[in-house]
């Protein structure tokens, strides 16, 4: 299997680019960083200037950048209180809003803030709301958030899954952190549920997946999209019709412009079978019901692309990560082979970033694995245009697969996808794209190596149409790095 993925990755990178080969990669001055203890997120390009955050037990900072990635500016976020459980930055054009949680006492307290363009403080933070942890400190997701793709709506909420009943209590905010709304509403379903990843409309619903796993694959034999205006304290929900197949890695996507939500995913006709297909499907806002839903089947020629040496069990592994809708009502459906290995062993192994978390420390043992990448793309009916693959093998030991998966670059015409490309004796960077027909196109650069940092791609964030920043660490240090296409 090795050697047919080190001939399938040698096919790619001797091919030539569909996305012009980056250009540059400049990083940012180092700056003192405990990784263990530190938090960090890329906030995005504000004002012609790229911000980025960096927390820990010295304090929480946001620094601006110019497009040398010459630091300008440092704010210190001085109005955060001593301990911060999470945090989120929402840009806009001239201003951003950070929605963090703060740890006081035995509650998580949700603050709001609003920054002009420069990072400073507009006006005093505000008490969103607060819930009590439990006696060994908070455990759990408290508040998560969401908005909409023009962000005219931000919704910051808590869900629960209490068993067969699903609770939702969220607020409305505006651009200028005014609540505006404030909704409670729970749902009863036959079995068990579980809730996915919430979306917000440009229209101000929120609408969130909800499933019934099932077995010991954890398939869904139900699933429906919940969703909820306002001013309303009930739920509108939409059952997706799965016949007599069981869901599996079940995403959902809002498309404003076609008033739809996209569903991709795969399906089982049994409860702990192997995936069999992909399972495709749009809610058709206007007439409130999911329309065109297919079971499409693998065929042969797309699991004999795959470098598993069991075509059976090809798919098991895969996790769909994003729907990227086409402007003819289509979509390219991005899934990635994902999965942990858990084991106990008195002579642990040594990962490629295993440095950074130091595994000799436990005799329990995570191995992290993040593999090839497919994507397959759609038409508007659900039809099959074209698939293609982007082979990798990334493998790392108790360090959360952090320095794993890709970051993606979507410039409307070809997607380019970043990633570390693991070695015995280090790590280099390695860019693949494909083009408007599924052409795969790769080469390295020379980004790592020598003295350079390491990279964590799946942490990064496109700021502008052709350029994207990582975090990067070396050793107790942090720094961006800015990728010119």
């Amino acid at each position: 299997m090795k050697i047919i993925r080190l001939i399938a990755v040698l096919a790619i990178c001797m091919s030539s680019m569909s996305i012009a080969q980056a250009q540059d990669v400049v990083y940012s001055p180092y700056e003192k960083f405990d990784f263990r203890g530190g938090d960090f997120f890329v906030v995005g390009k504000i004002g012609g200037r790229i911000y980025a955050y960096r927390g820990s037990v010295e304090g929480y900072f946001l620094d601006a950048y110019n497009d040398s990635m010459e630091r300008v500016a440092t704010v210190v976020l001085d109005f955060f209180p001593p301990k911060i459980y999470d945090v989120r930055f929402i840009p806009y054009a001239n201003q951003i809003i950070v929605l963090y949680q703060g740890i006081e006492g035995n509650k998580i307290t949700l603050y709001g803030a609003l920054l002009d363009g420069t990072g400073r403080l507009k006006k005093t933070p505000v008490v969103l709301d607060n819930a009590k942890t439990g006696l060994f400190g908070p455990t759990r997701t408290y508040f998560s958030y969401a908005f909409s793709e023009d962000k005219k709506y931000v919704v910051a909420f808590s869900a629960r899954d209490k068993g067969k009943v699903f609770e939702f209590e969220g607020k409305w905010i505006d651009d200028q952190l005014n609540v505006v709304q404030r909704s409670k509403a729970s749902y009863k379903a036959d079995n068990d549920v579980q809730h996915g990843e919430a979306m917000v409309g440009n229209d101000g619903n929120v609408y969130l997946p909800l499933y019934t796993p099932v077995g010991t694959k954890q398939y869904s034999d139900q699933a429906w999209l919940l969703s909820l205006k306002q001013n309303d304290t009930k739920f509108t929900t939409i059952q997706l019709p799965l016949s007599k197949a069981y869901a599996a890695s079940l995403f959902m996507k809002v498309d404003n412009v076609n008033n739809r939500i996209y569903a991709g995913g795969f399906y089982s006709e049994k409860k702990a079978g192997s995936y069999q297909g992909v399972l495709f499907g749009y809610y058709d806002m206007a007439g409130g019901q999911f329309q065109n839903v297919k079971t499409i089947a693998f065929d042969e020629k797309l699991i004999n692309e795959t470098a598993q040496h069991n075509k059976k069990h090809a798919f098991d592994n895969y996790q769909v990560k994003q729907i990227i809708v086409k402007n003819d009502g289509g979509f390219v459906m991005l899934s990635e082979e994902y999965f942990i290995n858990a084991r106990t062993s008195y002579t642990p192994g040594f990962g490629t970033y295993s440095f950074y978390y130091n595994p000799y420390m436990s005799q329990s043992i995570r191995e992290y694995h993040y593999d090839d990448v497919m994507a397959l793309s759609y038409d508007g009916q659900g039809n099959r245009q074209w698939d293609a693959f982007i082979y990798k093998n990334q493998y790392s030991i108790e360090d959360g697969g952090l320095f794993s998966s890709y970051i993606l670059l979507n410039t409307g015409g070809s997607l380019g996808f970043l990633y570390n490309d693991f070695r015995e004796n280090g790590s280099g960077v390695q860019l693949a794209t494909i083009d408007g027909d599924g052409k795969v196109n790769g080469h390295s650069f020379g980004a790592s190596g020598g003295d350079n940092p390491d990279w964590m791609p799946r942490s990064g964030k496109q700021v502008s149409a052709r350029e994207i920043v990582v975090p990067c660490l070396h050793k107790k240090q942090i720094c961006f790095a800015k990728v010119i296409f």
